[in-house]
C-alpha cells in the first residue's frame, strides 16, 4: 500500500498490527520527537490457504518480515473483540498470538488495545465506523487516498493508538488519550 523511506531521524518506530484470518492489517509508524509519519501501511491476505495452521504460520512469517525490514521498536496489537461467534473469536485469538509471537520472537515489546480504545484515541468515539477512523488517519498522517481494504487502516489506529498512549519518546511529555487531547495541545499538526 503505502511506503516511503524510512527516516534516520525517527526515535523509534511502531509496528501496528490489526490480527485477522483472512486479511491481517499493518501499519509502520516513524516516531520524532516533535511528530510522527507513516512509514507504511498495508493489509497481508491470507485466504488463499485452506489451512488455518498455514494461516498462522504465514503470519509468523509475514510479521517476521514486517519486524526485520523496518525494526521496529515496539508493536501495538488490536485485541480480539467479544463477538457471538466464539469460534471466530478463538481463531483472532490465535492469529493475534502468533503475531505477538514474531514480536517477542524479535524482542520487541508488545501492547495490546481494545477496539474501543483504539477508536476513541483516533477520532474521540469509541463506537466510530472503520470508515471514520481511516478519514482521520488520512488527514493525520497526509497520505493520499484512503485504502479500498480498511484492515490496513485498522493496522496503523493501533499505532497510532499506542503513539497517543505511550507519549513522545525522551521528552517527558504526557501520553494523549485521544485525539482531540492531542489536537488541543498541537494545533498546528492539522489544516
Amino acid at each position: 500500500m503505502a511506503n516511503r523511506l524510512i527516516d534516520n531521524d525517527f526515535d523509534r518506530i511502531i509496528l501496528g498490527i490489526d490480527p485477522g484470518t483472512n486479511i491481517m492489517g499493518y501499519g509502520v509508524l516513524g516516531c520524532s520527537k516533535k511528530s510522527f509519519q507513516l512509514v507504511s501501511m498495508g493489509v497481508i491476505t491470507l485466504g488463499k490457504y485452506d489451512s488455518h495452521a498455514l494461516k498462522l504460520k504465514k503470519i509468523f512469517e509475514r510479521c517476521l518480515g514486517l519486524i526485520d525490514s523496518y525494526h521496529p521498536d515496539e508493536m501495538a496489537l488490536e485485541a480480539p473483540f467479544f463477538g457471538k461467534n466464539v469460534q471466530s473469536m478463538l481463531k483472532l485469538g490465535r492469529a493475534q498470538g502468533v503475531a505477538m509471537a514474531a514480536g517477542l520472537f524479535r524482542d520487541i515489546p508488545i501492547f495490546e488495545y481494545a477496539p474501543k480504545r483504539i477508536k476513541q484515541s483516533i477520532t474521540g468515539n469509541g463506537n466510530a465506523s472503520k470508515e471514520q477512523v481511516a478519514a482521520i488517519l488520512k488527514s493525520l498522517l497526509k497520505f493520499d487516498e484512503i485504502p479500498k481494504n480498511l484492515d490496513a487502516t485498522d493496522g496503523m489506529a493501533a499505532a497510532v493508538c499506542h503513539y497517543f498512549q505511550k507519549g513522545k519518546p525522551e521528552t517527558g511529555k504526557k501520553s494523549y488519550g485521544s485525539w482531540n487531547a492531542f489536537l488541543s495541545d498541537n494545533p498546528d499538526r492539522v489544516k
